[in-house]
């Protein structure tokens, strides 16, 4: 149950984040460098956003479910 809500909320973190990153693209057009629009994504906190929950998505996957029927000689 925790991988699922892990995955849940990793995903709309990411998401959310995600369509930050994408609006910002928009500061390219207007004169940004790439290395300014980077700096500026890293420092915006809904940008960060995007990682944290790609963090969760990750731990979601990775981590192994514990089955409690096993038996451990």
């Amino acid at each position: 149950m925790n991988r699922i809500i892990l995955f849940i909320l990793g995903l709309i973190m990411s998401s959310m984040g995600l369509s930050y990153i994408i609006m910002y693209l928009n500061l390219l057009v207007i004169g940004y460098s790439f290395i300014d629009y980077l700096i500026y994504i890293f420092t915006k906190l809904e940008c960060i956003i995007f990682f944290v929950g790609y963090i969760l998505l990750l731990l979601s996957i990775v981590i192994k479910r514990r089955k409690e029927n096993d038996i451990h000689v």
